[in-house]
C-alpha cells in the first residue's frame, strides 16, 4: 500500500494569506468611505473574516499534527501558519482602536497608510503562490524585496505622518489616540514583513 498523500499546506498557507488581503480591502474600503458610526457594523464584519482565518489556522494545525510525512518542516509549517495569522489579527486590531480612541474624522496618512498595506498583501499572496516551488522559483525573491521595500515605505510614511500630527494638532487626547493608531498601521506593515522574513528563512535552510 502506498504512502497516504500528505495535505496540502501550501495552498492552506495561501489560504491564509487570502483571510489577510480580504481584511486589507475592508479596512481600506472602510476608510475611503469613513463613517465613525459604522464602526460597530464594520468591526463584526472584520471580526468574522478573522475569525474565519482562525478556524482555517486552527484545522491546518490539527492536520499537521496527524502528518507523519510534510512537504517541509512542520516547524516551518507552524511559523509561517503563525506569522500569516498575525497580519489578520493586526488588521483587525485597526478598527478596533479607531473605535476604542473615538476616531470620529480621518487623517489623510491613515489612507495612504491602507493603501501601503494592500500592496503588502497583494504581494504577500503572490510570494505565496510560488513559494511551493521556492527551490526553483526566479521570482520568489522579488516577491520579498518588494515587501520589504514596502515596509521601508510604511516606515517613512510613519514618520512624515507623527510629524504632521504634532504640527497640527495641540490636543493630548487627540495626538495620544492617533499615536497609537499609526503605530498599529505601522504594525501591518510590519507582520507582511515578517510573513517575508520567515519564507526567504525557510528558503535559505530548505535550498
Amino acid at each position: 500500500m502506498g504512502r497516504k498523500k500528505d495535505h496540502d499546506y501550501f495552498g492552506m498557507l495561501i489560504g491564509g494569506v487570502s483571510y489577510a488581503c480580504e481584511a486589507a480591502k475592508m479596512l481600506h474600503s472602510d476608510m475611503q468611505d469613513f463613517d465613525p458610526d459604522k464602526l460597530p457594523q464594520r468591526i463584526e464584519e472584520m471580526h468574522e473574516v478573522e475569525h474565519s482565518a482562525d478556524l482555517a489556522k486552527h484545522d491546518m494545525l490539527e492536520k499537521l499534527l496527524k502528518e507523519f510525512i510534510t512537504s517541509i518542516d512542520r516547524e516551518d509549517i507552524l511559523e509561517l501558519a503563525t506569522v500569516i495569522d498575525d497580519v489578520t489579527d493586526n488588521l483587525e486590531e485597526v478598527l478596533l482602536r479607531m473605535y476604542m480612541y473615538n476616531i470620529r474624522t480621518l487623517r489623510e496618512e491613515a489612507l495612504q497608510f491602507s493603501e501601503i498595506i494592500i500592496k503588502c498583501c497583494d504581494e504577500m499572496k503572490v510570494m505565496m503562490e510560488e513559494f511551493p516551488n521556492f527551490r526553483k522559483s526566479k521570482t520568489i525573491k522579488d516577491s520579498i524585496i518588494e515587501i520589504n521595500r514596502l515596509e521601508e515605505e510604511g516606515d517613512r510614511l510613519f514618520t512624515k505622518a507623527m510629524h504632521a500630527l504634532y504640527a497640527d494638532s495641540t490636543d493630548p487626547v487627540e495626538i495620544m489616540a492617533w499615536m497609537r493608531l499609526y503605530d498599529q498601521l505601522e504594525h501591518c506593515c510590519d507582520a507582511c514583513e515578517e510573513v517575508a522574513d520567515v519564507v526567504e528563512m525557510v528558503i535559505l535552510t530548505n535550498s
